[in-house]
């Protein structure tokens, strides 16, 4: 084609032409161009450099033979490599390359103006191309980095999952299994399905005084000694479950029991552990602890039932004295279930009136009068009828329930014996027992002087009576509770004497108005041919008299025993002889004893 002036430069296809000098004028426009419309990590001159050597390929590309459109996409994409990668990078690039590259650079060749738009599209092009490129690796980098990413974090949250449960369910002092994962495993052998045949066992195991070791030696060295049992256990009972309960206490599961014999080689080889002697801080310790074992069936338990038999039996164990291992009784468990409940119903009994009280005479032996009588507390049961002392009040002193009883059966003796009266005769005074825990309230003193005061009865008319055990007391204030009460005028009387300390020294010291004899010395005086315990009788009486205190036999039911204790000089006595327990009016009728030994047969059979 004709040749269009400036634009001919005679180009040999062997020797392509140079770029001209321009170029570096031209970098300079052109990065000023595309400064700002991305982020670029290098420096402005960096940036020329790098345009300057491109502008250089495209100026040779330009004048190129054959002309090659791939030089161009290659520009591009080193555009995008170079972070030069937006739209507005790409549209200022196009137009300072469209204006000024042929200009800055005096570029003159055939079809410069066709050229210089083919290329421009190359570039913009591979321009394109490299962008999408990066794009779509940059997705699949983020959607790698997001998987990896995910991948971790499922990973660091199983992890973490794992610690959260083992820290859930394992004991931080021990590292044995906690309560957590014992309950867990338990159910598991107790509930899990097709278990019904098998057996299951549990040893319940506390250490004994364990916290004796702490007070004298520090809770520090009572978590070590903690933590020895826990890790002899684990080693000696391997297999087993052997779990911390919390404090002292652990717990070992035999998921498949056979049987009570092996039940008892878990424990005494667990009782052997503790037992090792175990040095903490130059402190050598030993430890005993006991064992509660409850072994059955799986098909008709439960977990609560089987810890619960287990937790009784530990009881049972350490109320023996400890240092052993006890295996569970039904029976036995019933008859405590039982005595719980009626201990448990005495505050109820209390507030709806239940209690009642019989009273039993004591009798002058020297003329048959009624001079006393004894307070006995009765329980009108709404489901077990009426029940005697003997069933409720070892509850209520085991309890603490004793100290609202007693105070009842105290407040409704002196009311009833305020309204007492006797036809020309002196009244009766009134007995009353006291058990330990009443003589050691603070308060004792002042509740008789109320009740005295609020019913009327005369001090002299009440008698307290005391077993010798707590006459015992090495505590001051009881002794000096009993020592105000003697001051006011109420009378003081040692039960069951003879069947206690038997220290006499006590008798010289305390105010005790009466000594009443244990009913088993005079139970020997049935037969006329025993003399020992006639003979001990009489030492007592004497020395009571001597002591100016008056005796009171206790269980007399016969005439014979009766005319034996007045011929010894006994002052009084109280049985079944002289009047069984029942309302006060029986006893201030005046005395109904049988005049002969048949009668008193009589009697007693009839009670």
């Amino acid at each position: 084609m004709g040749d269009r002036p400036g634009t001919t430069v005679a180009t040999s296809p062997a020797a392509p032409a140079r770029a001209p000098s321009g170029a570096w004028t031209f970098a300079h426009a052109w990065a000023k161009a595309v400064a700002g419309t991305s982020y670029l990590p290098q420096t402005q001159e960096q940036l020329e450099a790098l345009l300057h050597g491109l502008t250089e390929r495209l100026a040779a590309a330009l004048l190129a033979e054959p002309f090659d459109l791939r030089a161009g996409q290659r520009v591009g994409a080193e555009l995008v490599a170079a972070h030069i990668a937006s739209a507005e990078g790409l549209g200022r690039t196009v137009e300072v390359l469209q204006l000024r590259l042929v200009r800055d650079l005096g570029l003159v060749a055939e079809d410069a103006e066709d050229r210089m738009a083919r290329l421009l599209a190359a570039v913009a092009t591979g321009y394109a191309r490299a962008l999408r490129d990066r794009t779509l690796d940059e997705q699949e980098s983020i959607r790698r980095a997001a998987m990896t990413a995910r991948s971790q974090a499922e990973r660091a949250l199983r992890d973490s999952e794992a610690r959260f449960r083992h820290q859930a369910t394992h004991d931080p002092l021990t590292g044995l299994p906690n309560r957590t994962l014992f309950t867990e495993r338990l159910a598991a052998a107790v509930n899990a399905p097709g278990r019904g045949a098998d057996r299951v066992g549990l040893c319940f195991l506390d250490l004994d005084r364990f916290k004796v070791i702490n007070d004298s030696h520090g809770h520090q060295v009572g978590d070590a000694l903690l933590r020895a049992v826990g890790d002899r256990l684990h080693r000696a009972l391997d297999g087993h479950l052997v779990a911390r309960l919390g404090g002292d206490e652990f717990v070992v599961l035999v998921e498949r029991s056979a049987g009570t014999r092996d039940m008892i080689e878990v424990a005494e080889a667990a009782l052997a552990a503790v037992r090792e002697l175990t040095v903490v801080d130059a402190h050598e310790l030993t430890v005993t602890a006991s064992i509660g074992i409850v072994e059955r069936q799986v098909a008709g338990t439960s977990p609560g039932d089987l810890m619960r038999a287990a937790d009784s039996t530990l009881h049972w164990a350490k109320a023996a004295g400890g240092g052993r291992w006890e295996l569970y009784d039904a029976d036995r468990d019933r008859r405590d279930l039982a005595r719980y409940a009626l201990s448990a119903a005495i505050p109820t009994a209390l507030d709806r009136g239940e209690f009642y009280l019989d009273y039993q005479p004591l009798t002058s032996l020297s003329d048959g009068r009624v001079i006393g009588v004894e307070a006995l507390v009765r329980w009108r049961h709404p489901e077990r009828g009426v029940l005697r002392p003997d069933s409720f009040i070892a509850l209520a002193e085991e309890t603490g329930l004793i100290v609202p009883l007693g105070g009842w059966v105290l407040a409704e003796a002196c009311r009833a014996a305020g309204g007492w009266s006797t036809a020309g005769a002196p009244a009766p005074f009134v007995s009353v027992n006291l058990a330990v825990r009443q003589v050691h309230r603070p308060g004792l003193v002042q509740e008789v002087r109320t009740l005295l005061a609020s019913t009327g009865l005369p001090p002299e008319r009440l008698q307290l009576e005391i077993t010798e055990s707590t006459m015992m007391s090495t505590a001051a204030e009881p002794v000096r509770a009993l020592r105000m009460l003697a001051d006011l005028g109420v009378r003081i009387a040692i039960d069951d004497f003879g069947t206690g300390y038997c220290n006499l020294a006590y008798l010289r010291d305390l105010p005790v108005t009466e000594l009443k004899v244990a009913g088993e010395f005079v139970a020997g005086l049935r037969s006329p041919e025993t003399r020992a315990d006639e003979r001990i009788l009489a030492s007592l009486v004497s020395l009571a008299h001597a002591l100016d205190l008056t005796v009171t036999a206790e269980g007399v039911e016969t005439a014979g025993q009766a005319e034996r204790l007045r011929a010894i000089g006994c002052d009084a006595g109280q049985g079944w002889y002289f009047g069984r327990p029942g309302p006060a009016e029986g006893c201030l009728a005046g005395p109904s004893a049988p005049s002969t030994a048949a009668g008193a047969e009589q009697a007693a059979s009839a009670g």
